[in-house]
């Protein structure tokens, strides 16, 4: 493992003054767009050479519209990022509408309160042609519809943007390791409800690979499994499959943990991080989403 294979998370939120340390994830911040700027010009010093930006924005509604609107706060975060680090870092974004949707889902409801997952597509585009325009590198589709990569990648060549890269979350479990993130992106499901219709059964370890064959079929330039460590067996299946790179997020849940088990001194921390980010180089993965990036980057030297 090396800086070369880590992508940082990095949260923007809209109506904060200062950065704010979200209490489930010990050391990570929700960010202005002005402290995402500077935080990612440490990033590039650090040779840590991709961020996924995720938006947090003050206002949701039934279609989640602040996701494509040009001064969302991922467009506006984009922008500032590129205006900051030129091509030195990677610039990608998380392309879904959870974040902007009153219902916590991550695609619009029809009149029985279900998924809807062709109007969700049609709206996903909208997005894409959002964050191209507003210079990213790379989308990252986090949705799980069904056709979300070949509608985006038909969207994005349709208005000229055929060098932006498509990131496709393939293999996206519906896991109980997600909740740290909720709170860093203020994201509760109405109704107690769940995303098990459209997320993978963690059982099923056959439909990975159809999902992920499926996203390069429609154009994906990477395919990600998600969560990483509990699903080591996953991303070594692609990487034997597929000629694409593989990328695996480390989530929220298995950063915490270590975070909390360190903190009680059950565990020596740095030492765990690096173990588990190995491993997960090992089983196959190209690319390493993770909140340790900026903290193993300096282990690493």
């Amino acid at each position: 493992m090396s800086v070369d294979d880590l992508i940082t998370p990095i949260f923007v939120r809209e109506g904060i003054a200062s950065p704010v340390e979200i209490p489930s994830l010990p050391g990570v911040y929700q960010h202005t767009v002005g402290s995402a700027a500077e935080f990612c010009k440490q990033l590039a010093d650090l040779g840590i050479p991709g961020t996924i930006i995720f938006g947090v924005p003050e206002t949701k509604d039934e279609t989640g519209s602040e996701a494509w609107n040009p001064k969302g706060i991922v467009q506006v975060a984009i922008s500032a990022i590129k205006s900051a680090v030129g091509d030195g870092l990677v610039v990608m974004a998380d392309l879904c509408l959870d974040e902007y949707l009153s219902s916590g889902h991550c695609g619009v409801l029809n009149s029985f309160g279900n998924v809807d997952n062709d109007a969700t597509l049609e709206l996903y585009a909208k997005v894409a042609i959002a964050q191209a325009n507003a210079g990213v590198d790379l989308v990252g589709p986090s949705g799980m519809m069904d056709g979300q990569v070949g509608a985006i990648r038909s969207a994005l060549d349709g208005v000229g943007y055929d060098n932006v890269g498509i990131m496709a979350y393939s293999a996206k479990y519906a896991s109980a390791l997600y909740g740290p993130f909720r709170d860093a992106v203020d994201v509760r499901i109405a109704d107690g409800g769940n995303r098990s219709t459209y997320q993978q059964d963690y059982h099923n370890a056959k439909e990975a690979l159809s999902e992920i064959l499926a996203d390069i079929d429609q154009g994906a330039d990477i395919v990600m499994v998600k969560p990483a460590m509990t699903y080591l067996d996953i991303v070594s299946l692609a990487d034997r499959n597929v000629t694409v790179p593989v990328a695996a997020y480390h989530v929220s849940g298995e950063y915490a943990m270590i975070k909390a088990a360190a903190a009680n001194g059950w565990i020596d921390g740095d030492a765990v991080a690096v173990e588990q980010l190995t491993a997960i180089k090992r089983a196959g993965a190209s690319m390493i989403l993770t909140y340790f990036a900026p903290f193993i980057s300096k282990l690493l030297g």
